[in-house]
């Protein structure tokens, strides 16, 4: 089994409204579910808005931490889910699927060792 991080691409100044957000997260549940039954769940989760982030960048004397994200960008990472599976072809299966029931671009990369 190998571990993959599915990042969930959000645009920035989009929210659904509480209607839909309700009809999607019930198909993401269902995706959820079914990949809870696999065994190929490990972890998940949404993200708060870019502007809770907090920067951190160490350099030459005490680190320097700055409010908001490091950079500006049309999508940023509102979720993410990471799953133990067989291969490549099963992680990009799993990104499909929650890909359709969200309506957003996943990305899939492999974990190192």
């Amino acid at each position: 089994m190998s571990l993959y991080l599915l990042s969930i691409y959000q645009p920035q100044d989009s929210t659904p409204s509480a209607e839909e957000l309700s009809a999607i997260m019930e198909k993401v549940g269902r995706v959820v579910d079914d990949l809870k039954s696999s065994g190929g769940w490990v972890f998940g989760g949404g993200l708060h808005p870019t502007s809770t982030a907090t920067v951190v960048r160490a350099g030459k004397g005490d680190p320097v931490v700055t409010d908001g994200p490091f950079i500006e960008a049309k999508e940023h990472i509102g979720g993410l889910n990471v799953i133990d599976v067989v291969d490549l072809d099963a992680a990009l299966e799993w990104a499909r699927k929650f890909s359709e029931a969200m309506a957003l671009p996943i990305e899939v990369r492999p974990f190192q060792g």
